[in-house]
């Protein structure tokens, strides 16, 4: 039997409740970023889904952070994906979790996408309440992008626990830095549940300009770029990237038995157009496409596993395809167009970002219609990638322009590494 106590009075630890959730134990950073960032340690765990034989993955469970919430106003950053664990074929959140073991939980903050993650990407996301807790839901998507002041008025701590894919145009990253940067200047701690990236496996891309840095990529960092979210938050602190240089006072909450080169299979999608592993393995290629006139199967059910245009050869792209508005897509481009080309479903995984696909739509796009679109700049990170191609560069030759700016990387994200290569 286990008991946590607190003011001379025994908790019972309700371990029906939470028995095998997730526990961290790992190597803290170097001393040079342990006055900013503790990489907490200690023992509760569960198994999460792996799709090979490794040791299963264990991730931090509120037994292991509880005390630091005891008497503390807390808010939460998170969405569909902050699961503590499945019980009854059902998911428990992390927000009715702690609500069951009487942390005072005040707001939720909600990223891209919403709160139960349905939203359109780009879509505008309006303040609201959680039906079944109460809870106020603030946006931090649209024109609120950073807690304010007066939303921050009488919170203490903050936990964001939101699931990433590593891909530096997903903007939960820029969530993070905007939370980060609100708990810097007001005082507010702040705790990072860390989560695998399944796209940890390689770093590859372009590097983001500082002249380009948008909410698609606020950082100096590769498309990919290989680390998770909690060493990804370190980093933010440990490079000062934050305004003004502040560090906010951060605890990132590790996992056990990770790898980057483990596969992982996340347990529920992490965006409503990304719905299993192979669009995640494709997204950060696919997901250039975004910033082009290609559609790359949004208003389909094979969301960035396909892309196509009605435009391209039907002989040279002899896959077909309707986009049609659909949950995550009320505008999908060429909707309701008969679009060809590629299906990637029987695609080998990727260990490197593939350029090819993105170099042969645009030497297929006809003359009339105008290929690149004015967010591609912001996606890529740099204007250089859509000269490089129309000036008729090949893959090859373009991934060599990138390697001096991810040796530079790799050194700067080996400072800030929580787990074993």
């Amino acid at each position: 039997m286990i008991y946590f106590k607190f003011k001379n009075t025994y908790f019972f630890w309700v371990f029906i409740l939470l028995f095998g959730l997730i526990s961290c134990r790992n190597k803290s950073l170097g001393t040079k970023h342990q006055n900013t960032t503790e990489i907490v340690q200690n023992s509760v765990h569960d198994k999460l889904s792996l799709t090979d034989n490794t040791p299963p993955i264990l991730i931090s469970n509120p037994a292991d952070y509880l005390n630091l919430l005891q008497q503390k106003v807390t808010a939460i950053v998170a969405n569909q994906t902050s699961v503590v664990k499945k019980t009854n074929e059902e998911y428990i959140h992390l927000i009715d979790t702690l609500i069951s073991l009487k942390i005072d939980v005040k707001k939720v903050f909600a990223p891209e996408h919403g709160f139960r993650g349905k939203a359109d990407a780009g879509e505008h996301i309006a303040d609201g309440k959680d039906t079944q807790t109460g809870l106020p839901i603030i946006s931090l998507y649209d024109k609120n992008r950073k807690p304010s002041v007066d939303q921050l008025q009488g919170i203490d701590i903050i936990i964001f626990d939101i699931q990433d894919v590593g891909v530096r145009f997903y903007t939960y990253i820029s969530t993070l830095h905007y939370v980060m940067e609100a708990c810097a200047e007001n005082n507010i701690q702040l705790i990072v549940i860390d989560r695998p990236n399944p796209n940890a496996h390689y770093i590859d891309g372009p590097m983001m300009e500082t002249e380009h840095q948008n909410f698609l990529g606020m950082h100096p960092v590769p498309l990919v770029y290989g680390m998770t979210i909690g060493e990804y938050a370190t980093m933010i602190n440990g490079e000062k990237w934050l305004t003004k240089g502040v560090q906010c006072n951060l605890k990132v909450m590790p996992m056990k038995n990770y790898r980057y080169d483990n596969t992982y299979s996340l347990p529920i999608k992490p965006s409503p157009n990304l719905p299993n592993d192979k669009s995640i393995n494709l997204y950060p290629s696919l997901g250039l496409f975004e910033g082009t006139s290609i559609n790359a199967g949004r208003g389909t059910e094979i969301q960035f596993q396909i892309f196509g245009a009605p435009y391209l050869d039907k002989e040279v792209y002899p896959f077909s395809y309707t986009p049609q508005e659909n949950v995550g897509a009320k505008y999908p481009k060429q909707k309701g167009e008969l679009c060809n080309g590629e299906d990637l479903r029987g695609y080998e995984k990727l260990n490197a970002i593939n350029l090819w696909w993105l170099i042969n739509a645009s030497n297929n796009t006809p003359n009339e219609v105008e290929f690149f679109q004015a967010t591609f700049t912001a996606h890529a990170g740099t204007k250089k990638l859509q000269q490089q191609i129309e000036s008729g560069m090949t893959a090859e030759e373009i991934r060599n322009t990138w390697q001096q700016g991810l040796e530079k990387f790799q050194k700067t994200r080996s400072k800030y590494l929580i787990y074993k290569q």
